[in-house]
């Protein structure tokens, strides 16, 4: 209900302060339609990331560009999603960064873990120069970033206790992201990762094919997955983005104007979608207790010793990418750690 009102109320705003175009600026904007898809649910905060920014594009384009959304991975997986965009098929998506690492290695910097403790902290390292950096690398591959939008910290849960240990991971048979840092951290861990996409698991935790999962809290809401597991656990092992992309055949067939109303709109959005988000983080936690999920934080002294066991696989990755990747890592992890 909160997400839905905060989305009427935008859209009555956009329309009260929609200012007619100059002639040079319209005749600068064509109508179109831009099919933004996604792999969430509607009533996640990136769903409600894309309707504000269809809001605004509808706004600074005087209603002639249109956003029409496609949730829950109607168009595909995020990986089918990403080939359309490089093909020109599919304008724009919104992936986790983990997603596209097989295109973009450098993106999996940001996926190590237990790199930052906080909102902020997250917000400021894909912000700054090394989101930056990362975003240059896209256009090579056939897509644009336009900004970083917030999925959350990602916690675990399971249905064969609580972890509240380093000890708890050992032989849990745990789902994780299809990526190499993903199944060596929790290798690591001592837990015993199994990549699977995301659309098999739900089945997946049903059966029993493995015992749990890792995702943020509002991920664990929307899909339900508190009527399969048991267990959920504030492990925030991870600091997790989703990346704003756009077909850059698409992009490079719209105007000067056009491409900066897009780049405009996905930074208002962000600001708005971030707030949502973590928002919902936290509405969602009351709502997994209220499901019957045992939660439980992790202490800060067993953050640590989780933080030192999956160091030696941190170092071995970080050595696999550039001198200046490493080097901007390094002293960005350094800035927003300051961070409170």
């Amino acid at each position: 209900m909160k997400i839905r009102s905060l989305s009427i109320f935008s859209l009555l705003i956009a329309g009260a302060f929609l200012a007619p175009l100059s002639p040079a600026t319209a005749q600068e904007i064509q109508e179109r339609t831009i099919r933004f898809g996604h792999l969430n649910n509607p009533d996640h905060p990136v769903s409600a990331g894309v309707k504000k920014f269809g809001e605004i594009i509808a706004a600074k384009s005087g209603g002639k560009m249109q956003v029409k959304e496609y949730p829950s991975n109607m168009l595909g997986t995020e990986q089918q999603q990403t080939q359309a965009l490089r093909a020109g098929t599919q304008e724009m998506q919104s992936p986790a960064t983990t997603s596209i690492v097989g295109l973009v290695k450098d993106l999996g910097v940001i996926d190590f873990p237990f790199a930052v403790s906080t909102y902020p902290q997250g917000f400021a390292l894909v912000d700054g120069p090394l989101g930056n950096a990362l975003l240059e690398k896209l256009p090579a591959k056939g897509l644009v970033g336009l900004a970083f939008w917030d999925l959350g910290f990602r916690n675990t849960t399971n249905s064969k206790h609580a972890i509240a240990k380093l000890e708890d991971f050992s032989g849990l048979k745990l789902r994780v992201i299809p990526n190499p840092v993903f199944l060596e951290t929790f290798q690591a861990l001592k837990a015993v990762p199994l990549p699977l996409s995301f659309s098999e698991l739900y089945t997946a935790l049903e059966t029993k094919a493995v015992d749990g999962q890792e995702n943020p809290f509002a991920v664990i809401r929307s899909n339900k997955f508190f009527e399969v597991q048991k267990y959920v656990s504030a492990t925030n092992h991870v600091y997790a983005a989703n990346i704003i992309l756009i077909s850059k055949v698409f992009w490079d067939k719209l105007s000067k104007t056009e491409q900066k109303i897009l780049r405009e709109a996905a930074l208002e959005a962000r600001d708005y979608q971030r707030k949502v988000s973590v928002d919902a983080a936290q509405q969602a936690v009351a709502e997994l207790k209220a499901a019957g999920m045992q939660y439980n934080d992790v202490s800060p002294a067993e953050i640590e010793r989780m933080r030192a066991a999956v160091k030696p696989t941190i170092d071995k990755f970080m050595a696999s990418y550039e001198p200046a990747i490493q080097k901007l890592y390094a002293s960005e992890i350094a800035r927003v750690l300051k961070i409170k």
